[in-house]
């Protein structure tokens, strides 16, 4: 057990936390969670050994070890990859280590008889240290995340290929404290339903920062929250923490009312005039000024309202005609055609390097077509959260930077409210607003880049990646955003939670020019997946005299297309002409003779749109 006692922590004026204490107990899966800024990441470091506390101290016994994942892990950028896992600390990492460098060695000068006696004493104390399982776990651990070339250099890797290869380091070390700061940014899908399983089956303990709300739910079994420095536990998962969280949020409300009410009795005895002339009455005074002190120190939760207006859309959005791009050999888009509508909301999905981001440079215009055509609405009006950091003037105060997007924003029902308001709506304290942006995080940083984006009444959000920077309650309060902003939203995102709430359609980037369409969440698409490898998986376990032969895909005729592209309008002829024999039979009082006829053509009109809805049936399936 690992315990942290009474520990405090400052940055210049700010302080992050105070007299905070808890345990970290052999098998407990911990996230911290906390607005950005609050100190998680600071109080991960004091932990990990990386930083020292104001105050407080940490006990553990005197061979506990810790393995610490930053967010911007430094690597050495001459090391390959493998060299790099393996320059872990535990002690068979250093084996192994040594291991590698004896085999290049013997490698570069075969006859050496030094290097092979070096060798071979190596290899009697990886015999006795169990150690060739680890070369084979760090090749299998760096292949599930996604990193196949182990002898490529570091130097050659993208940030988010370099976040992989550090989170490799520190699984193949398996210390007694596992400390991961947003371990789930930059890995697809597969990667983080693989590091779920693992950490799972870990042995040791878990502390972890993540955004990823479905991940929390799945790998915690305890929640730390920091809040206004100080921290609160929570048992269970994600989803249990929220339930209490409410419920604490509600009792310190019910308490501070109470408060209230027993202050405005105390202020009606003081204000009648009441003289400290008894000790009694002095106590009840003192206890009046100890009550005033204490007022408003719990904040009233208020419903966000983040409705806000933004400016009109026309009919017209984006169209990609033909559209292509590629890099080198390295296809993105292969006469590609999309039409997107007002009110769309488009989730883009797909593996790393298939050209996501690169996609949404082109609708926002900063990159060409090499062919093709995007055709852009004249009322578009983009707000485009990049992956990149914009170059703030870190000497600027927050309020100066919000109000360079205006002064005064009006929500959809006619409220107006102030850059103040704005930066309260979107978690920053009154008390916060002087501050200047050199002196914030680099998560509030984000969030300000946010805010001022959506300060600036956009009708198109284009969002690459917004969960990577953004914490827990920021996200929250992006979705509700989304879900009252009534223009385009295209999100391009790993996370299942984010995208589940925010997007209605997908579009899914195989690589090679290749993507595909999924009408539906993200949840429905990754089940629907799922669903079809098991399919494939029992045909491929069935013997091939079982397996019925595939039927083969009649083409659609010249005459059947013709036919498909002119029965919906047919359709819609023979429904009008059904409900108005039907509105004249209603109305028919008591001519028996003429209700008669109407009938039988109700009858036959019938038949008719039966049939045509059956033949569209067929041709839709054709047409795909």
């Amino acid at each position: 057990m690992m315990s942290v006692e009474n520990v405090t922590k400052t940055y210049g004026e700010k302080q992050l936390f105070q007299a905070i204490s808890f345990h970290i107990k052999e098998k407990d899966r911990i996230g911290l969670i906390g607005v950005n800024g609050t100190g998680k990441s600071s109080l991960l470091k004091i932990i990990a050994g990386m930083d020292d506390p104001d105050r407080g101290s940490l006990v553990k016994p005197n061979d506990y070890s810790i393995a610490y994942l930053p967010q911007h892990p430094p690597l050495s950028s001459h090391f390959t990859i493998l060299e790099q896992v393996f320059e872990g600390n535990a002690q068979i990492i250093k084996l192994m280590n040594e291991y590698e460098q004896a085999v290049q060695q013997l490698e570069k000068a075969p006859e050496n008889e030094v290097f092979q006696e070096t060798l071979f004493q190596l290899q009697k104390r990886m015999d006795a240290h169990n150690a060739w399982d680890v070369s084979t776990n760090a090749k299998t651990i760096l292949s599930k995340l996604g990193i196949h070339d182990v002898h490529q250099q570091i130097a050659e890797l993208s940030g988010g290929q370099k976040k992989r290869v550090a989170l490799a380091q520190v699984l193949l070390e398996t210390p007694d404290l596992l400390i991961l700061d947003e371990p789930t940014n930059h890995l697809d899908y597969s990667s983080i339903k693989w590091l779920e399983d693992y950490l799972g089956k870990y042995q040791g303990a878990i502390l972890l920062v993540t955004h990823d709300r479905y991940f929390l739910d799945q790998v915690t079994n305890r929640i730390f929250e920091l809040d206004h420095g100080h921290l609160y536990e929570y048992d269970g998962n994600y989803q249990t923490f929220i339930e209490a969280k409410a419920q604490r949020e509600e009792e310190a409300v019910q308490r501070e009312i109470k408060k209230r009410n027993i202050y405005r009795k105390e202020l009606a005895w003081i204000k009648r005039g009441a003289k400290a002339r008894s000790t009694k009455q002095k106590a009840r005074i003192q206890r009046f000024d100890q009550l005033q002190s204490e007022l408003g120190k719990v904040p009233e939760k208020e419903a966000i309202d983040m409705s806000l207006q933004g400016s009109r859309l026309g009919r017209q959005v984006f169209e990609l005609v033909d559209a292509e791009k590629s890099f080198g050999n390295r296809s993105i888009l292969t006469s590609f055609q999309l039409l997107i509508k007002p009110g769309d909301r488009y989730g883009i999905v797909g593996k790393n390097g298939s050209g996501k981001s690169t996609f949404l440079h082109l609708l926002a215009g900063r990159l060409p077509l090499d062919n093709g055509e995007l055709v852009v609405g004249q009322t578009v009006n983009i707000a485009y959260y990049t992956q990149e950091v914009e170059d703030m003037d870190e000497s600027k105060r927050m309020i100066a930077y919000i109000r360079e997007a205006g002064e005064v924003v009006e929500t959809r029902d006619g409220e107006s409210l102030s850059a103040t308001q704005m930066l309260e709506r979107f978690l920053f304290p009154a008390s916060s607003h002087g501050t200047p942006i050199g002196k914030l995080s680099g998560g509030e940083k984000r969030r300000l880049y946010l805010l001022k984006l959506l300060m600036s009444k956009p009708n198109v959000l284009l969002l690459d990646e917004p969960t990577n920077d953004l914490d827990t309650e920021t996200l929250t309060v992006l979705e509700d955003y989304i879900e009252e902003f009534q223009g385009v939203v295209i999100s391009v995102s790993h996370d299942r939670y984010f995208l589940d709430k925010t997007a209605e359609q997908l579009l899914v980037f195989q690589g090679e020019g290749v993507i595909d369409r999924f009408y539906g969440t993200y949840s429905e698409y990754l089940e629907a997946k799922q669903h079809e490898e098991a399919e494939k998986t029992a045909v491929a376990k069935t013997p091939r005299s079982e397996q019925e032969e595939p039927v083969k895909k009649k083409k659609i005729s010249y005459l059947e297309k013709k036919e498909w592209e002119e029965i919906e309008d047919k359709i819609a002829e023979t429904e009008e002409k059904l409900e108005s024999y039907q509105t004249e039979l209603n109305n028919i009082d008591s001519d028996f003779e003429q209700a008669q006829i109407l009938m039988e053509k109700i009858e036959q009109v019938d038949n008719e749109l039966e049939h045509l809805i059956t033949r569209w049936s067929y041709l839709s399936e054709l047409m795909e």
